[in-house]
């Protein structure tokens, strides 16, 4: 039986997903939903994205392309959602838990469901009552912009469900992907939400002045704040040396690409949250991210004085240049 899959979000780590799953040799069905219509019809008409990657040649029918969320899912066993945590809750209002019952859910969102403080996988058991062995979560490390360019690229596909994983891994492997696999989904994906915390407190340095050498001194300090938080929500055997977590940190707090880092080399820089977000094209997780795990440490209470400061910075409106200094303090 062909595998049918269905792609929810239009952004440019959809179309880099979606780009995957065309290159892939196994057979399958695709199928995807987007909110904007023009975008659709520019889709259905000059196979491309018009917003994001407009490079990738796009060879999905006409038909299975649609802003018909409902439909989509009703066609696909396998969902991958791939929207901005904060828009999540919007996009599937209207979608019932008995239409995803049955259904394959893939989260591709690095991010937190503002208001309700959960990983994408504990909003979809909790709010959908989808099974935690029927999820999958995508982690890096992982640019789409150079997956439009078939650079050599690393994929996690992790789930309680090993073999659920393994098959969705399979769906993704190309020339220039390499896939793995993991059963901890709650690790991956909690590391995914703080790593845009760090890119973002990284992009802050960068804009206050501080440099490569101090950075070195972040970013280790980081990926041990990572591990003492996932300990504490997860308490499993991990490696946190591992690309799922260290890689996928690494390559966000230092990419050109990573619009966490631009997003907080921007407040670094003078500007203030509204006028940073209107200049950015994309969403970076990472300002919604640090609101939401302020409140879920509230339970933990794991030290984490990186994320602290840049709560601080984006949410009280402390300085940039004070709030760092105060960091490099705490560092070592």
């Amino acid at each position: 039986m062909i595998p049918k899959v269905a792609m929810i979000g239009g952004g440019s780590w959809a179309t880099a997903i979606i780009k995957m799953l065309s290159d892939n040799f196994t057979a399958k069905e695709i199928y995807w939903w987007m909110r904007n219509q023009e975008s659709i019809t520019h889709l259905q008409k000059y196979k491309h994205n018009p917003n994001y990657l407009s490079s990738v040649e796009i060879r999905i029918p006409e038909d299975n392309i649609s802003n018909n969320i409902s439909d989509i899912i009703e066609k696909a066993e396998y969902i991958i959602l791939n929207v901005p945590a904060a828009f999540l809750k919007e996009t599937l209002d209207g979608v019932s838990p008995e239409q995803l019952k049955g259904k394959k859910i893939i989260s591709a969102i690095k991010g937190i469901v503002p208001d309700e403080n959960l990983i994408i996988g504990e909003f979809l058991n909790q709010k959908y009552n989808v099974p935690y062995e029927d999820i999958v979560v995508i982690s890096g490390p992982c640019h789409a912009e150079e997956v439009a360019l078939e650079k050599l690229s690393y994929l996690t596909i992790a789930s309680t469900n090993l073999e659920l994983a393994a098959i969705f891994a399979r769906l993704l492997a190309t020339r220039y992907i390499k896939t793995n696999i993991s059963d901890d989904i709650f690790g991956t994906e909690y590391a995914a939400v703080l790593k845009n915390i760090y890119a973002v407190a990284s992009g802050i340095c960068h804009g206050v002045g501080y440099g490569d050498n101090f950075q070195a001194v972040l970013i280790s300090n980081a990926i041990r704040e990572i591990k003492r938080f996932v300990d504490a929500v997860h308490p499993i055997s991990r490696d946190i040396k591992e690309s799922a977590y260290l890689g996928d940190l690494l390559v966000t707090a230092y990419s050109q690409f990573s619009r966490n880092r631009t997003f907080g080399n921007m407040i670094g820089k003078g500007y203030t949250v509204k006028s940073a977000q209107l200049e950015m094209n994309m969403v970076a997780e990472g300002y919604y991210a640090v609101n939401s795990m302020h409140h879920v440490n509230k339970k933990y209470k794991v030290d984490m004085p990186i994320s602290r400061a840049v709560y601080a910075i984006l949410y009280e409106k402390h300085s940039p240049h004070i709030e760092m200094r105060l960091l490099t303090e705490q560092l070592n």
